[in-house]
Parts: structure tokens; sequence; C-alpha cells
């Protein structure tokens, strides 16, 4: 279904850089890991021009304002198109979105549907399914948002989504190589840096870090360029369509500002006969547990389709805007 959005042209001043955003300096650095998963593996040089970036994710209140001004419909807020999903069961063409739902006791880990589920309902505003709502927490990341929601918002804000070589750079904060974000250590002198998930996986959570869902924008310490939660709390959308990374031409050289793959490296191979192509999604989650899914880090990433939204992911923007003198 095409949903028309009545306006995107901004309605508020333009973008204040100097305190909406960070600048990140250009540069060159190592991207990707050669001693975690396999799909952040080789390790390869990469170079980014300076761009300006979110200091947060973008927050329910920040969603609020554009879709008061638009009248944006997010995508797991319509029904989905029977033509688009042939022999889908009538339940899974309603509005809904993917949530978490805790599990009594230890599980497969291999069977990621022991703890994801569609919920009827799920969406932006009511980001812990259809009875809840956003009192309390509009400063948090929103949530529910499919690439084409996070995409249409960077429009109408005049900015841009990242792309996954520009936001690995900016988490990296500077450091070189580092494990996080913040260094080498994850609890640095017994410090939680993070939103994540503290316990096993996905029964127990002790939420020592102070949640078990979403944690306010701002709630841990920034990394050296003065941004907040590039890792935990929710993913974040790019602009990249995934491919792996040994599928990169010349890994061995310096790649200046790549944009990933194409729409076809996007698909799944495991699953041929369901063409749903995927972008690169970064920074992990408050569900990214040391038992399963330690993806807290700057080099971690993973494909996700981009007809999907969840619970734990968001987004935050971008700006090629000439640097402030």
């Amino acid at each position: 279904m095409n949903i028309e959005i009545a306006s995107t042209e901004r309605t508020e001043p333009a973008i204040d850089l100097s305190t909406e955003m960070v600048r990140v300096p250009g540069g060159t650095f190592r991207m990707g890991s050669d001693r975690h998963y396999a799909e952040e593996a080789p390790a390869h040089n990469v170079r980014v021009n300076g761009f300006w970036i979110d200091r947060y994710a973008v927050t329910n209140e920040d969603f609020s304002r554009f879709v008061d001004s638009t009248g944006y419909v997010t995508l797991a807020e319509r029904p989905a198109n029977p033509a688009d999903y042939p022999g889908a069961k009538p339940e899974l063409l309603a509005p809904s979105s993917v949530m978490f739902k805790k599990t009594d006791g230890p599980v497969d880990l291999r069977d990621r549907y022991n703890w994801w589920t569609y919920v009827p309902g799920a969406d932006w505003r009511h980001p812990r399914g259809p009875d809840s709502s956003l009192q309390g927490i509009l400063q948090h990341p929103v949530v529910h948002v499919a690439f084409e929601d996070a995409d249409a918002y960077a429009s109408w804000a005049g900015k841009s989504l990242p792309t996954e070589a520009e936001w690995e750079f900016a988490a990296r904060g500077g450091l070189e190589g580092a494990a996080f974000a913040w260094g080498e250590d994850m609890l640095p002198q017994g410090q939680q840096m993070a939103n994540t998930w503290q316990g096993e996986f996905p029964w127990q959570n002790l939420a020592l870090d102070g949640y078990e869902w979403t944690a306010p924008v701002g709630s841990f310490p920034p990394n050296g360029y003065g941004l907040y939660e590039m890792a935990g709390n929710v993913w974040e959308w790019t602009v990249d369509w995934f491919q792996d990374h040994d599928k990169i031409q010349k890994a061995c050289c310096t790649i200046n500002n790549p944009r990933g793959g194409t729409l076809e490296t996007s698909y799944d191979p495991r699953c041929p006969d369901v063409r749903i192509p995927r972008k690169v999604m970064k920074g992990g989650s408050f569900l990214c547990a040391p038992n399963y899914c330690q993806r807290y880090r700057p080099a971690a990433r993973m494909a996700q389709p981009i007809d999907t939204s969840t619970c734990h992911l968001g987004f935050r923007c971008v700006s090629h805007a000439p640097a402030q003198r």
C-alpha cells in the first residue's frame, strides 16, 4: 500500500549543527574485525570524508514532531500488501511489528523464533505492545521503524542516513582498532558503558545497567567524538545494502567512501525463495548478551530486511554540510 505523505517540507528552523550534531573529521581507519563474527571479516582500510552526525539516536519526541508535521504513517501501522507476500497467513498481514518475548527458561539459541514474535498493534506509538504508550519515554529512541520510515524522517529533517563506513568511523570515536567504542575493556573499572543484556539471554536479565528495555538517550558516557549510545540501546539503520566483507573487491587496499553492496547482493542466500532486500544495521541493542550476540561493538553488523521493524531498532542521521568556521 502506498501512503502519501501530506508534506515532507520542514516546518521548523533549519538544523543547528552545533547543538544537534557532532562534526566527525574525515580520516582512514581499519573497518571490520578479524577476531569476532565472520560477517565482520576481513578487516580492511577505509577512508571517509568529514560529516556531521546526530549526537543522539532519534527519539520518540523527535519522531512525533515529524509525524505531526507530515501525517506520515509507518510501515508497521499499515496492513501488508498480500501480493508482496504470496501464501502468507492473513493474520500476518495485519499492521504489526516484531517484539521480543522473554522466555521462562533456557531455550535453543539456534532458533530465534523462541523469543521473536509478530505482535499486531505494536508500532512506534506502542513500543512495548498495543497496550503500551509513549508516556514517560519521549526521550527514548524511537523503535518499530522500518528502513523507509527512517529514510522518510531523514529527508524531512534535511539530513540522510549514514553509510556503514560513516557509522562505524563515528562509533569508534577516534580509537583505532579498539573492540568497543570506549576501549578494550567491556566494563572499565566495573562501569556499565552501554545498555546491553546482563545475564543469560533470553530468560535472565539482571538489568545491572539499570534498564531492561530501552534507555533515554544520553544515559551512558559518550565516546571520543561526543556521541551517545553508539553501542547498545538500539540497533541503528544505515543506508548500505548488506554484503559480506569478504566480497569486497581489493580488500587489501584503502577504499574511499564505500557504499556497501547492491540490492542483489543483499538477499539472504539461505532463503532463495524469499527475496527481501536487506540493509546493514549497526551498534547492537539492549538485547545483546555475552552468551548471545556480542555485537555491542563498532565493527559488529547485521543484515536487516527493509520491510521489518522491531522493538530494538532505531536510527540516527548524518549531514554532509561543510564544517562550520
